[in-house]
């Protein structure tokens, strides 16, 4: 990217000033090509570095109906102090705003075959861009350009970090109030969704179906006003049915569902698409959205998917636009045995799958059944061979984390979710990508919202502890809160075995980040206590639980002594007792005794306590038992159960207790 202008030629003329900057007209020297800039004015450098990151993926596009940036690059103006990114793109004389106000001076309905023809134009650009989890965020009239009298394309897409410099914007909506009038009443606070774009929609929509009756302002007024009251909606639809305004059945029907106050009640893209193309039997001659009107009877369905899985893919493939056909077909292949669906994992179905997922991803019973199916596939691959490698593309863990993002309402689609992320988190190296797409954040705030819901608190817990085993911690700060919910989490659970195990696995990984706060070393201490006491029988629990607590009395006195106090009528040496005689056999067990031992002897103030429930007999034994160097360091040989090992060296501290 050139931090100069590039463009040799002179500029024409400046349009009016958008969402975000100044729009200027150039004309080449050489080629005559004409242009539109749009300046971007940014806080600073790394505004700017930012803003171009975040539109990188935007020049990859290819759609017929999206207007790419032809070119990105930052500029200094010296005589203001002002660095701008400017953003190159097409020059079109004509857009839908021009088509619009010609139609209001001349009080003339828009043809309905066109208004249908670019409908579906529009309609199946924004369902593209939806499904790469694009928002376009500034779409009104005069950013819907045509290219000939019957093809439109969407352009000057806004990239987020664009969107949120308060003071220009505000001084934007004093200066030209007409445009801002198509933004969602959630973008005016800078919140942007797909949601927000299906209002922008409606407005556009609302603006060309009544533009043969109201006037500029009185369509502005009614734009603004819809932000606040939806019900002043309902007369100009009236007026748009007694004035039998083509079309105007569909449009009383669908406008209301587009322009809802909150983006939650709004209808989706796809929706939009059922509505006008399917059931209403709008023509465009958009190809794409033909497909939406080609239903597939079920008895054809059903007989073209009784093959074997070759021929399903090919049926998948040949009708991809249709959820229904993907998610029968989904739901053939979970009833196939694993011979037949040729495990480990074919490649072909774990990409014809995942891209059913991002296609419809709107869709909660597709994302529910491809996930039970992925899950399947994974889970019993990695059951015939544990040494299998789970698939780890990436665009594998983006597709989930976007079905993650578009149904969180859905509680079941996020344990399947989270339990596949689980799988290829410890399968492959993407603990970092993962972390860097914010799924701790989304982990934690579920445990949060949710720890009612014992199942997602559990899937949770178990990505946590592979996100966080073994790997590269990017950023400690969202962790930050984590032992507080978890501890939360498990007093809510406080007979749940399984819960208890991932909770312990987890929280003593925090420990040793240092994320547990002096103030709730107590508190974990506790837990862990409580979680031993309760599940004396699992031993990745009793391990995980012991090396905890060693964690928190290596750096806390405090921590120490909620081992040694008596509470609840049962100490917590007691309990290092119970387990040593259940586990004296097992080296991991004791090593990790003798390493919470080892610091809470480190405490002089702790030692009579020690001393007083026999920990030095307990010692003795240990000395004893283990310090023959028969076994190495390293341990015994596999599933052999020794009867000595030698002494770690925490283990060999303990041995001053005698």
């Amino acid at each position: 990217m050139r931090e100069s202008d590039p463009c040799t030629g002179q500029i024409l003329y400046q349009l009016n000033p958008g969402a975000l900057g100044v729009n200027l007209v150039v004309e080449e020297t050489e080629t005559k090509a004409k242009h539109v800039i749009k300046q971007v004015e940014c806080i600073d450098e790394h505004h700017a570095n930012d803003a171009l990151e975040e539109l990188m993926p935007l020049l990859k596009l290819q759609h017929a109906h999206i207007s790419m940036y032809e070119e990105m690059f930052i500029t200094w103006n010296a005589e203001t102090s002002s660095l701008f990114l400017c953003l190159v793109m097409e020059f079109h004389r004509v857009s839908f705003q021009d088509v619009i106000e010609s139609k209001r001076k001349a009080k003339e309905v828009i043809e309905p075959e066109w208004l249908q023809d670019v409908l579906g134009q529009v309609l199946d650009a924004l369902e593209y861009l939806h499904q790469l989890d694009i928002v376009h965020r500034n779409l009104k009239p005069s950013n819907i350009v045509l290219i000939s009298s019957n093809h439109c394309r969407l352009q000057d897409l806004s990239p987020s970090k664009l969107m949120t410099h308060e003071a220009k914007w505000n001084i934007r909506a004093e200066e030209d109030p007409l445009h801002k009038s198509w933004m969602a009443p959630e973008a005016l606070h800078f919140c942007f969704s797909q949601k927000s774009d299906i209002w922008s929609l409606g407005c556009i929509l609302l603006d060309m179906t009544t533009c043969s009756f109201l006037d500029d302002t009185e369509a502005m007024h009614l734009r603004r006003s819809l932000r606040q009251s939806p019900g002043g909606l309902k007369g100009v639809l009236q007026t748009m049915e007694e004035k039998q305004i083509p079309d105007a059945k569909t449009f009383v029907f669908l406008l209301p569902l587009m322009l809802q106050i909150s983006p939650s009640d709004r209808v989706t893209i796809r929706d939009a698409i059922h509505v006008t193309f399917v059931s209403n039997a709008f023509k465009s001659s958009c190809a794409a959205l033909s497909l939406h009107q080609q239903i597939l009877p079920e008895c054809i369905t059903d007989m073209l998917l009784g093959g074997n899985i070759a021929s399903i893919l090919e049926v998948m493939q040949n009708f991809s636009s249709q959820p229904e056909v993907q998610l029968r077909a989904m739901k053939r292949l979970l009833t196939m045995r694993e011979d037949e669906l040729g495990l480990p994992w074919p490649v072909e179905l774990l990409e014809m799958v995942t891209a059913a997922m991002r296609q419809h991803e709107r869709i909660a019973d597709v994302q529910l059944c491809a996930c039970s199916l992925l899950l399947r596939l994974l889970g019993q691959a990695l059951t015939r061979d544990p040494k299998a490698e789970a698939p780890c593309d990436s665009s594998v863990f983006s597709t989930l984390l976007s079905t993650l993002r578009s149904h969180p309402e859905v509680k079941q689609l996020t344990v399947l979710v989270y339990s596949l992320l689980s799988i290829i988190v410890s399968q492959a190296s993407v603990s970092e990508e993962l972390q860097k797409a914010g799924l701790f954040e989304h982990i934690l705030e579920h445990l949060d919202r949710s720890p009612e819901n014992r199942d997602i608190c559990v899937s949770g817990l178990s990505l946590l502890w592979c996100l966080l085993v073994d790997a590269v911690i990017v950023d400690k700060a969202p962790l930050e809160k984590a032992p507080a919910l978890l501890i939360q989490v498990l007093d809510a659970y406080p007979a749940d075995a399984e819960m208890a195990e991932a909770g312990c696995a987890v929280l003593w990984l925090l420990s040793l980040l240092g994320c547990v706060k002096e103030s709730q070393f107590e508190q974990a201490a506790a837990v862990f206590l409580q979680s031993i006491q309760l599940c004396q029988d699992r031993v990745l629990l009793v391990n995980n639980a012991y090396r905890g607590l060693a964690s928190l009395a290596k750096v806390s006195e405090l921590a120490a002594f909620q081992v040694v106090v008596q509470e609840g009528g049962t100490s917590g040496l007691c309990l290092i007792k119970e387990t040593y005689q259940l586990y004296k056999d097992d080296p991991d067990v004791v090593e990790n005794i003798c390493m919470l031992l080892a610091h809470l002897v480190a405490y002089k103030e702790i030692l009579p306590e020690l001393v007083s429930h026999g920990i030095h007999t307990l010692a003795r034994e240990i000395k004893e038992r283990f310090t023959s160097s028969l076994v190495s360091d390293a341990g015994p040989p596999a599933n052999h159960a020794p009867t000595s090992f030698k002494l770690p060296t925490w283990g060999r501290r303990v041995q001053g207790l005698e």
